[in-house]
């Protein structure tokens, strides 16, 4: 494919747009329990008039926009409040959760190596952990120790954090709440830890950071997480979820400028103009800022607790329904807006294709890292309103996953599977599974095959075959 030899209308353009999201999911009734947040008509447009808005200003350099840099500043404080920081705590605007723990894990490896003298620092967290943990100990090329979590709780045991932690250690890692099960991790002990250690303690409130303090202050119990605990030296949360502002939109925080040095990046050495990036973005548009402070300013206090309400009231709905039902089961009592369920007298894999057949999206898990396979909810303050919808279906949903055999495969192949080694693994192995899965042309029909499939492999041969696939799904088109 070349650039059109002749340029199109702009009413062809954007009818070619519609054409081409027909097929996306519903996410405005919705129907989407994972990836959009929605807040109602009256916010999309807000946040899209104060995103085109400064479209087109770029915050690489604060001297020539210093209206991105107030906006940036002003949201950064707000968090810092929302989080029980005090005025020795600083931070930045990222592109979404992955940056902000990029950023905390870099300035934690850098402040090894230049305070602590750690030639080769190395990162502790539990496998609980966002996946973007794992991402940066690639990306920075350190050591990293994963920690089992209780089989029950499904949080961290601080003992079982404490074993790991060595004289390399350079971060340790906790979440609120992870997002596998919907639960936070024993933050005020990981704190302890941390200062017994004389390690630094990043939590992860990406998806959970905004809305726990709403839901404190509606009266649920929620374990302490933040600058609040002693101990805990950067968070990271998102603002592209729950704050429901335009994607990409997160901070990191510190605890002091002295921590948040190791994270600025700045080279002099070239023939350039002076680089100074305080995040992994150089350029970057002014429209996620702008639109972030535009809707912490048009919601405010008042409204996003009047959301948390209504999230609050959905979860439980749904945490009810399936507490009651003969056939599946929660994994943990949700202790934010997540809740995983699974079965343990089918799989539970068909339900995502049955919901989806309904119009709903849901995440399915994967078995693995000691965890059952299980349907994953991210809920949303828009669910209060599809209740009468969605949970009926999600009940036909099961019903149909009890009769189904589409995710039983035979014992032979599951054998056969499990045994697959990941350094055997070749690319006519990959082409194989893929036509007996029904996806070697592309995006499948329905995802029972594949996930039965994937679950009963090793996870690292199972990684090796979702590369392959996603490296053959992003191809020019011809």
């Amino acid at each position: 494919m070349q650039i059109p030899a002749h340029g199109k209308s702009h009413q062809e353009v954007m009818a070619a747009l519609d054409a081409f999201g027909a097929d996306d999911l519903p996410w405005r009734e919705g129907g989407t329990f994972a990836y959009v947040y929605e807040a109602g008509r009256e916010v999309e447009a807000l946040v899209k008039d104060a995103y085109m808005r400064f479209l087109t200003e770029n915050a690489l350099d604060p001297t020539v926009y210093p209206s991105l840099l107030r906006f940036e500043n002003e949201i950064v404080a707000m968090a810092i409040s929302h989080l029980r920081g005090d005025g020795d705590c600083v931070g930045n605007f990222t592109s979404g959760g992955t940056e902000s723990c990029l950023l905390a894990v870099k300035a934690a490896r850098d402040h090894a190596r230049r305070v602590r003298g750690i030639a080769e620092p190395e990162l502790v967290l539990p496998v609980t952990a966002h996946a973007c943990f794992q991402k940066a100990a690639q990306y920075f090329d350190m050591p990293m120790r994963l920690v089992p979590v209780d089989p029950d709780s499904w949080k961290v045991r601080p003992e079982d954090m404490a074993k790991a932690i060595n004289s390399n250690t350079a971060l340790i890692v906790g979440s609120a709440c992870q997002y596998a099960h919907g639960v936070i991790d024993p933050i005020p002990e990981l704190g302890q830890l941390a200062l017994d250690k004389g390690v630094l303690l990043h939590v992860d409130g990406c998806i959970g950071g905004f809305v726990l303090p709403y839901f404190r202050r509606l009266g649920v119990k929620v374990t302490d997480f933040d600058f609040a605990v002693p101990g805990v030296t950067s968070i990271s949360m998102d603002f592209h979820k729950y704050a429901y502002a335009a994607k990409g939109a997160s901070v990191v925080l510190y605890r002091s400028k002295e921590l948040r040095r190791h994270q600025i990046f700045t080279a002099a050495t070239w023939t350039g103009y002076s680089v100074i990036n305080p995040t992994i973005q150089s350029t970057k548009s002014g429209g996620p800022l702008a639109a972030c402070w535009a809707l912490l300013n048009f919601l405010g206090d008042e409204g996003y607790l009047r959301f948390a309400e209504r999230k609050l009231q959905a979860t439980q709905a749904i945490a009810a329904m399936i507490r009651a039902h003969p056939d599946v089961r929660l994994m943990a009592e949700p202790e934010s807006t997540l809740l995983a369920f699974t079965s343990d007298q089918f799989s539970i894999f068909p339900i995502v294709d049955a919901m989806r057949r309904r119009g709903w999206f849901v995440q399915p898990q994967l078995g693995y890292m000691g965890s059952k396979q299980n349907i994953h909810l991210s809920i949303d303050q828009s669910t209060l309103d599809v209740l009468d919808r969605f949970l009926p279906d999600l009940d036909a949903a099961i019903e149909e996953a009890k009769r189904s055999n589409s995710a039983d495969l035979p014992a032979e192949m599951k054998a056969m599977l499990g045994a697959i080694e990941a350094d055997n693994f070749t690319p006519e192995a990959y082409q194989q599974l893929m036509t007996a899965a029904g996806t070697a042309d592309g995006l499948p029909e329905g995802t029972t095959a594949i996930n039965a499939m994937l679950n009963a492999m090793k996870p690292e041969v199972a990684a090796k075959v979702m590369t392959e696939y996603f490296n053959d799904l992003y191809r020019p088109t011809a």
